[in-house]
């Protein structure tokens, strides 16, 4: 009865290591589902974040290129008008200029006119004043 009794205590444990090997086998089953719930989470959530910041970054350098474009609008179109009046000034200058140059040229003609009137009529005086021989 004593190898009975031996070979029931030996049945006995074996059958509790295994149950209790069972059972840590599925704690560590249990812990690498949970550990694989945690970095699928995490995997989700970082994908989330990194699409929200593409957005942000995205929507950033649209606002950017818009205000870039806007600025550069707004150069070409001083740039624009700078030139306009540059090329105005310059022609008023011009025009100033000429009105000048024809006021004098007017006045130095009106003064040959006299002159040549004037000597004109001094031949004219000295033609008629001077006494003609009698035939």
């Amino acid at each position: 009865m004593k190898i009975a009794s031996l070979i029931a205590a030996l049945i006995a444990t074996a059958a509790l290591t295994a149950s209790g090997q069972e059972g840590v086998i599925q704690d560590v089953k249990h812990d690498a589902k949970k550990a694989g719930e945690t970095i699928k989470d995490g995997l989700e959530t970082a994908g989330e974040k990194t699409k929200e910041a593409a957005k942000t970054v995205g929507k950033k350098t649209k606002e950017t290129a818009e205000t870039v474009g806007e600025k550069t609008k707004e150069t070409g179109e001083t740039v624009v008008r700078k030139t306009k009046e540059t090329v105005d000034g310059a022609g008023k200058t011009a025009s100033g200029a000429t009105r000048k140059t024809h006021h004098k040229s007017s006045k130095s003609a009106s003064k040959a006119k006299a002159q040549t009137t004037e000597e004109q009529t001094t031949d004219r005086d000295s033609n008629t004043s001077a006494p003609t021989p009698a035939p």
